[in-house]
């Protein structure tokens, strides 16, 4: 069972940027497809981007879509979620979220096709 951690949440100014990365214990990170979620406080938690498990293929929500780019190293058995242009409006706990799935080269985009999930990362930005 893969454990992921993630990291780089703070506090920051709108029109800032952020890199959160997501570190995962399975040395064959590899076999999962990756995404990163948000929820902000009293909302449903909610899709941000997705890759697969090669790294090929991407896609995002459209609200993120040329601000936000999702990518990943598997040697180094992380995925990161580089935010720029950051509005009050991405506050939010980002969370981590990893699944076998059986396509290799599909992106998953729905909560439920996810397994594994990391404990989140808080993202504030002020206006």
């Amino acid at each position: 069972q893969v454990q992921l951690v993630e990291s780089g949440g703070r506090l920051v100014q709108a029109g800032g940027s952020l890199r959160l990365s997501c570190a995962a214990s399975e040395r064959t990170f590899s076999i999962y497809a990756m995404g990163w979620f948000r929820q902000a406080p009293g909302k449903a938690r909610e899709f941000v981007a997705a890759i697969n498990k090669s790294g090929g293929g991407t896609y995002y929500t459209d609200s993120v879509k040329g601000r936000f780019t999702i990518s990943r190293d598997n040697t180094k058995n992380t995925v990161w979620l580089q935010m720029n242009s950051l509005q009050p409006e991405d506050t939010a706990v980002y969370y981590c979220a990893a699944t076998l799935g059986s396509d290799r080269y599909r992106v998953y985009t729905s909560l439920v096709n996810y397994d594994y999930w990391g404990q989140g990362t808080q993202v504030t930005v002020s206006s």
